[in-house]
């Protein structure tokens, strides 16, 4: 589902200023069969190139554990005191810190609760298709699911890469605007975008961020990244952390706003859906993403997203073939 037939279908802005707009959204949301704690994973490009938008959220809540299959530019337009999760590391954000995020990589915010200044940040969403069209003009090696690409992440405040901002900020509201031939703008500024980051990636003045120092979540996190496929109970990690269940689950509640196996669920099922991408067949993908079968993988699949592993399927295949179909067209 896009941005646009989610705003459509609940009939309000997604921007909720407010716990009342907050509680009416997932009230309507419910009513259509949609968990409202989940649509970032739910969320599809519209476009087979690129997408804009900005997201604000106002008040705190609990941002659930997600991937895409489509890379994501992100950056953060407030000091909010939020923090972000990507894989398992965890870094303190700043306004004008980008993060660049590969396919199938797991991420998530992590908001100060209360939340005192809105959570403000404009975001490029570009499909595989189309980096790889523009690395192919610049003649380098494309890239794909299996690439091991780094997540990229740039603070660029009292920095020569400052206007990186604003330009990003120029695409979103392009898309914002919908003025003639927006679309054309919106993909000459994401080029602009991605060739300004290579170059600030090439650079002895770009300042990378840190991971913040790693505390007890950090390694519990850690070590359900290395080992989501295998059996995990809290009780043996809470016994491998030297700690009580209970402390783990207060950990998990306070700071991410989840219990553990929810956290873990979400982590198996993000590493499904890499691995429905991948092209591995159905009835390997739950075993190999730590489901004990293929019926508890179905439920928790279907539960998460909304439709079935073969229906994400099929989607992914028919969004491929409506990229190639619209450059043949065009041609």
């Amino acid at each position: 589902m896009t941005k646009e037939e989610l705003r459509n279908l609940v009939g309000m802005d997604l921007r909720m200023r407010n716990a009342a707009e907050s509680e009416q959204y997932r009230k309507i949301m419910l009513e259509h069969g949609l968990d409202p704690n989940s649509y970032y994973q739910e969320m599809e490009m519209s476009s087979p190139y690129v997408n804009t938008h900005r997201d604000i959220t106002y008040h705190y809540e609990a941002m659930s554990l997600h991937s895409h299959t489509f890379y994501e530019i992100l950056c953060c337009r407030t000091s909010c005191g939020a923090e972000y999760l990507v894989g398992p590391h965890r870094y303190s954000l700043r306004k004008g810190d980008i993060i660049l995020i590969r396919p199938g990589v797991s991420h998530c915010a992590i908001l100060p609760n209360p939340l005192t200044i809105p959570y403000e940040r404009d975001i490029i969403w570009l499909s595989e298709f189309f980096l790889n069209t523009f690395l192919k003009i610049l003649d380098l090696p494309p890239v794909s699911y299996e690439s091991e690409l780094p997540t990229y992440l740039l603070r660029t405040a009292d920095t020569p890469w400052e206007f990186l901002c604003d330009m990003i900020h120029s695409g979103v509201q392009e898309e914002a605007k919908k003025q003639d031939a927006w679309q054309t703008n919106v993909i000459g500024n994401t080029l602009q975008v991605l060739s300004y980051l290579q170059r600030a990636y090439l650079s002895q003045t770009a300042q990378p961020l840190q991971a913040e120092t790693p505390d007890l979540l950090d390694r519990i996190i850690a070590h359900v990244e290395n080992h989501y496929p295998e059996k995990l109970t809290m009780t043996d990690i809470a016994k491998l952390f030297y700690v009580s269940d209970r402390t783990i689950s207060s950990l998990f509640r306070k700071r991410l706003g989840v219990t553990f196996y929810q956290f873990l669920t979400q982590r198996r099922l993000i590493a499904a859906k890499d691995l429905i991408v991948k092209g591995i067949t159905l009835e390997a993908v739950g075993e190999q993403a730590g489901f004990g079968d293929y019926s508890t993988f179905y439920r928790a699949f279907k539960s998460e997203f909304g439709i079935s592993p073969r229906e994400f399927k099929k989607l992914e295949e028919q969004k491929l073939e409506t990229a190639y179909s619209v450059v043949s067209n065009e041609r």
